[in-house]
């Protein structure tokens, strides 16, 4: 009995001080004003260098001659990671299994090519 009793008024007594310092704290945490963000007319900050280039331009041109670049070395090396391969299995027996070395060899190069798909495609 004297436990629901203590329940219900420390309850009660939480209630009644957490109500009225809501407001309070509610109050606190809004006394900072907003910053609202002032969209420029021509979307560039007029107090930029006038030597930088607008942020909305993309030189297709130069992104397309890096993905190109990047193709080609991945490509050579894709070519030399199956060069080891081979020579790796022209090794080994007929009869014998394959090492552990061959099969991570096998994902690298599983990798490699799927990620020179994806580039590939853009």
């Amino acid at each position: 009995m004297t436990e629901t009793r203590r329940h219900m008024l420390t309850t009660f007594l939480g209630t009644a001080v957490v109500l009225p310092v809501e407001p309070l704290l509610s109050w606190l945490q809004g006394a900072a004003p907003a910053i609202k963000p002032f969209p420029y007319p021509n979307g560039r900050d007029p107090n930029a260098p006038p030597g930088l280039d607008d942020p909305t331009t993309i030189d297709r041109k130069a992104i397309e001659l890096e993905h190109r670049k990047e193709l080609r070395a991945d490509v050579a090396k894709l070519y030399d990671m199956v060069v080891e391969l081979k020579e790796q299995v022209d090794k080994m027996d007929a009869n014998s299994t394959f090492s552990i070395p061959v099969i991570k060899k096998t994902q690298q190069i599983e990798k490699l090519a799927k990620q020179i798909k994806n580039l590939a495609k853009g």
